[in-house]
């Protein structure tokens, strides 16, 4: 027992330290803004290639994957904005316009990789040209993964309905479309947790050196969204002070929490692994 007390509290201690010390909020400040201003561009990219692969259902799905774990209170007026944004008509897909919109929208993978670096302590010496190709590799991979879920939603209720008439015992465990929904977009938000920990910053981590931070992470934000949802229902009243920006406040200081919380879990990262470090020197 007293070993475990004393590896959480070197392990928090060093880890919520450096986050202080190193400017944690700040970092948060720059990967909410960089995100916000990113989300758009993305979209946008994502949208037009989409509708050039034939994934005309792009902007629905999209919008269900990135805002159903959002808490409603948050979500529901910025998708309300992003639908309206995604159903513009657009020229053809290989635009100036919409290869500067996936230039802008790798700004927001920029901002994630530089906190990293810092959480886990490295030094990132790979040149920017490699940095910037990958983090628009990330973008447009991100877009593929979108895209073929839009079209594999499309495909499952036909697909569901056909396995029921051949196999009418599989429909009471078959849900809805809904579930299915939520589902991807955990099963989204796990894996681009995943991916950006290991390939993102700096160095090499094993799969069993970023989970302990992910896990954390997920719990966290599930905390912090129930919480600061019932915050905004109990005590806030953004509308009052901030008028007709009260939806993008209300989601700059959500990204904010999250963003903070995401830095939060690979400082524990980092942490868990000097942790060990020092312990296999002694």
């Amino acid at each position: 027992m007293s070993q475990t007390r004393t590896f959480l509290w070197q392990v928090l201690r060093d880890a919520f330290g450096h986050f202080y010390a190193d400017d944690g909020w700040a970092f948060a400040s720059h990967i909410t803004l960089s995100g916000l201003m990113a989300l758009f561009p993305f979209l946008i990219f994502a949208t037009s290639l989409a509708s050039f692969l034939g994934a005309n259902a792009f902007a629905d799905t999209a919008v269900h994957v990135i805002f159903d774990t959002w808490p409603a209170a948050i979500a529901g007026p910025i998708a309300g904005e992003v639908k309206n944004v995604l159903t513009v008509q657009r020229g053809g897909l290989l635009t100036v316009s919409v290869l500067a919109a996936a230039y802008f929208a790798s700004n927001g993978i920029e901002a994630l990789r530089i906190a990293l670096n810092r959480a886990y302590r490295v030094t990132d010496t790979r040149s920017v040209i490699f940095r910037r190709l990958q983090s628009l590799g990330f973008v447009i991979v991100a877009t593929l993964v979108l895209t073929a879920i839009s079209i594999l939603l499309v495909l499952a209720p036909l697909a569901v309905r056909l396995a029921e008439q051949w196999f009418p015992a599989i429909a009471p465990y078959t849900g809805s479309l809904n579930l299915w929904r939520y589902a991807i977009a955990i099963a989204v938000l796990v894996l681009g947790l995943l991916v950006v920990h290991l390939w993102l910053p700096a160095g090499r981590r094993g799969l069993y050196d970023i989970l302990p931070g992910i896990v954390l992470t997920l719990l966290a934000w599930l905390i912090g969204s129930i919480v600061f949802a019932q915050y905004l229902e109990t005590f806030a009243n953004y509308v009052s002070t901030y008028a007709g920006l009260a939806s993008i406040v209300v989601a700059m200081v959500f990204l904010y929490i999250v963003a903070a919380i995401f830095i939060i879990g690979a400082e524990i990262n980092a942490a868990i692994l000097r942790y060990s470090r020092a312990k296999r020197k002694d």
